[in-house]
């Protein structure tokens, strides 16, 4: 009786330990080391959004785009959304689009669950199969893209942010102004 006690502690110290790495908690406005898909076209993706809808990345060509990837579980992810709506409701007629790509295998449950507690506005796509958390090669939550008009890919985010302030802000206004 021990020995399970034991071993079913042991499972759920892994199994917090798992989620809490693969949440970032930094909340620092360093960008992360360039390479990976800095300087690129970013890939394109299709995914579907809360609605059943297919939303592809391509169709916001000449916007400049916020690929937020995020889970429920990941305290950094909720604590940045309400920054993250602002922004949306500010700068949507500018020309930013914000997409946040949910992770979770069960995502159309749990956000439903997220959002009858906390609604935004912005468009939530799913992203179960991990194919778009894959071509990304995210495995941090959160985790951010962020594209220019042209579909090149200018920035990558890792952590949560106020992003209403601070160097990711400007550099959000210098790509809608530029």
């Amino acid at each position: 009786m021990k020995i399970s006690h034991v071993l079913h502690l042991s499972i759920v110290c892994l199994l917090t330990a798992f989620l809490l790495l693969g949440c970032d908690n930094s909340s620092s406005e360093q960008p992360v080391p360039r390479g990976g898909l800095i300087g690129q076209v970013a890939p394109d993706l299709t995914l579907t959004n809360m609605q059943g809808e297919a939303v592809t990345l391509s169709q916001f060509k000449g916007k400049v785009v916020i690929l937020n990837f995020w889970a429920t579980w990941c305290p950094p992810c909720r604590e940045e959304m309400p920054s993250m709506e602002q922004l949306h409701r500010d700068l949507e007629s500018k020309g930013l689009v914000l997409l946040a790509v949910n992770v979770e295998e069960n995502g159309q449950q749990a956000v439903t669950q997220f959002l009858q507690k906390t609604p935004y506005s912005f468009p939530i796509l799913l992203d179960s199969e991990s194919v778009a958390q894959n071509t990304y090669g995210v495995f941090r939550y959160p985790e951010s893209f962020i594209i220019d008009r042209n579909g090149v890919v200018v920035e990558k985010i890792i952590g949560g942010r106020n992003w209403l302030s601070g160097a990711t802000f400007e550099l959000i206004n210098f790509l809608l102004n530029g």
